[in-house]
């Protein structure tokens, strides 16, 4: 299988998971969804495409503005290139997958009331939170995929995987972090 064609499958089958029931949070695809409203009514996410002159390339990145639907206060939360993955975790919490680019992506957790920089989980970051033998594994993998997948209590729930000269078959990890102490731990998804 070319890599391209799995990651094309991956993503399908990726989308197709999180709208399956057992899932705590359910993920709304954005810049298709343009808005997403916590369960409370208090707070909004949105989509917004950048304005471009002409000769710019239109459509090419997007940006995800939080806004405070009582007070109309509105802020930035990220930039994003053609595809992110969008929770509300409780009315406090979102938890986005942001891809960057055809070979990665990264977790993010937003506090909704907060103006907090985010959790931001990605390849690079993680190669310094997991243990001495998982790390080849993100150096060596040219393709490494960090995806949200719930925030429960004080645990953020996320997926890693991908492949390249290190796994050419792939890799893939379910891992926790504990907003509490910044600690991960990882283990091989079935």
């Amino acid at each position: 299988m070319t890599r391209p064609f799995r990651h094309i499958c991956f993503l399908a089958v990726f989308a197709f998971g999180l709208s399956l029931p057992g899932y705590t949070v359910s993920f709304s695809m954005f810049p298709k969804a343009g808005r997403l409203v916590s369960v409370d009514g208090r707070f909004e996410v949105r989509d917004v495409a950048p304005e471009s002159s002409v000769g710019e390339l239109v459509g090419a990145s997007h940006s995800l503005w939080l806004t405070d639907l009582s007070t109309g206060r509105s802020r930035k939360l990220c930039d994003y290139l053609a595809l992110a993955a969008v929770a509300w975790s409780s009315n406090d919490f979102l938890v986005v997958t942001q891809y960057v680019g055809k070979k990665t992506s990264r977790a993010l957790v937003f506090a909704a009331a907060s103006f907090e920089d985010p959790i931001l989980l990605d390849a690079s970051s993680l190669i310094q939170m997991v243990p001495v033998e998982l790390r080849p594994t993100l150096r060596e993998n040219d393709h490494a995929f960090v995806e949200a997948s719930r925030l429960e209590e004080a645990t953020f729930y996320f997926r890693v995987w991908g492949y390249g000269k290190h796994d050419p078959n792939g890799f893939r990890w379910n891992c926790q972090y504990l907003l509490s102490d910044g600690h991960v731990s990882c283990a091989p998804a079935d």
